[in-house]
């Protein structure tokens, strides 16, 4: 049967309305790019698989960092988030690696604000380095545990030829870190323990999740971000998204867990059970009982004794900076009361005092920095940690990274008067 001219109309007038369509979806996103190229609007993806760590932060990536904090970050060639150095050492020169997780990395503030780089100018009034060139070199990574700080040393930090390596450890997350099955994720390397030696377990190389990110759709996909702001806008509003709903959920937990603690005050005092945390992060002020908490100590402690270990082998100084958590040094004693109560400890000093503790027995130098912090919050009436609405809560603000790098530089200082 042969088609009416009708139907052929019909078809070219579709064939039009489609491309009209199409046309129109393309402008409308070339005016959306332009505009957000004119405003700087960035969002980059900032990490990218790694065979040896999991993941690291990718080489060159720059842009605004508004998830906590507000600042604009700059990942150096080598996929530090630092200034450019050299790997080769200059002479005269004397050399600190940082070694840590997100207050290392510290995207939350200006680069001229965090620890290590006011670590750098400070120690140049150190008399023991008189006549030095200093160079702090940050090589601390969000989400890092001592497992991927240890790696980081073997196959990165020794590179740039240190003098000194410094840890910085969180008592928050580190031990939890440390454990896979605390931690519960298949994307990173851990060690464990087979016949009293620590053994890498980097079975995280066959998993599903690793080798998504390293597919080379991925690896497409972040090519195309990278250059269409557009595209990083669809990814900023769907990760706002999904803070909302983890802080919905976070809010029903608490609301929970108020009206358990209302339910229980109305109970008679003798049939008042102790309190015990909801958020798996607070069993860190606990003396560990549970098996899973007792491996994940021991394995941190092996961690950190290697890796003093190693440092020394390669002829450099080692030094455990033990951080604050952000309730440890809140500004007012009835905020750490109230929080030491709804979780049922009385002293919040555990997990630091535990570390500290631990280095000492092995000879390796350790600051605990916490009781400093606190003592420096409450004299000056300062919040270290948080920002705006979210003051008190999370991590170092610009006074909190100033307090850090005023109490490392002395600790550094200290350590090279008593050579």
């Amino acid at each position: 049967m042969q088609k009416e001219p009708g139907d052929k109309r019909a078809k070219l007038n579709w064939k039009k309305k489609l491309l009209l369509i199409f046309i129109g979806l393309f402008f409308g996103l070339l005016i959306m790019e332009i505009a957000l190229r004119i405003i700087g609007y960035t969002y980059p993806i900032w990490y990218m698989p790694d065979q040896y760590t999991g993941y690291s932060l990718r080489p060159g990536v720059q842009g605004w960092y508004t998830r906590e904090g507000q600042s604009y970050v700059r990942i150096n060639s080598d996929g530090l988030r630092d200034r450019e150095h050299t790997k080769q050492k200059p002479p005269n020169t004397v050399r600190i690696a940082v070694l840590g997780d997100s207050f290392s990395e510290a995207m939350h503030v200006p680069q001229e604000d965090t620890f290590w780089w006011l670590m750098e100018r400070k120690l140049k009034a150190c008399p023991q380095f008189a006549g030095k060139n200093i160079e702090v070199i940050n090589f601390g990574v969000s989400g890092y545990g001592t497992a991927q700080e240890l790696i980081t040393l073997r196959h990165k930090v020794w590179d740039y030829q240190p003098d000194i390596v410094l840890l910085a450890f969180l008592t928050f997350n580190d031990i939890m870190d440390n454990s896979r099955a605390l931690k519960d994720t298949e994307e990173m390397p851990y060690f464990v323990y087979k016949n009293d030696q620590l053994v890498l377990d980097d079975s995280f190389l066959t998993s599903r999740t690793y080798l998504k990110l390293d597919s080379k759709w991925n690896r497409l996909g972040r090519w195309i971000r990278d250059r269409v702001r557009v595209f990083q806008a669809i990814h900023h509003a769907a990760f706002v998204y999904k803070t909302y709903m983890e802080a919905r959920r976070a809010r029903q937990v608490m609301e929970e867990r108020n009206r358990e603690a209302r339910d229980e005050q109305s109970k008679p005092s003798e049939s008042n059970a102790p309190k015990r945390p909801t958020l798996i992060n607070h069993w860190v002020y606990y003396e560990p009982q549970a098996p899973v908490w007792q491996d994940a100590w021991r394995v941190t402690e092996g961690l950190i004794a290697q890796m003093s270990r190693e440092v020394k082998e390669h002829g450099a100084q080692f030094v455990v900076i033990v951080l604050d958590n952000d309730v440890q040094s809140l500004p007012i004693a009835e905020s750490r009361q109230n929080f030491m109560r709804s979780i049922g400890v009385t002293d919040l000093s555990y997990p630091n005092r535990r570390v500290e503790d631990f280095c000492k027995s092995q000879g390796i130098e350790v600051l605990d920095i916490a009781p400093m912090m606190r003592e420096y919050a409450e004299r000056n009436k300062v919040f270290l940690h948080g920002f705006g609405k979210d003051i008190g809560n999370g991590h170092w603000n610009s006074a909190g990274h100033a307090q850090a790098a005023e109490l490392m530089t002395e600790k550094v200082c200290e350590m090279q008067a008593g050579r």
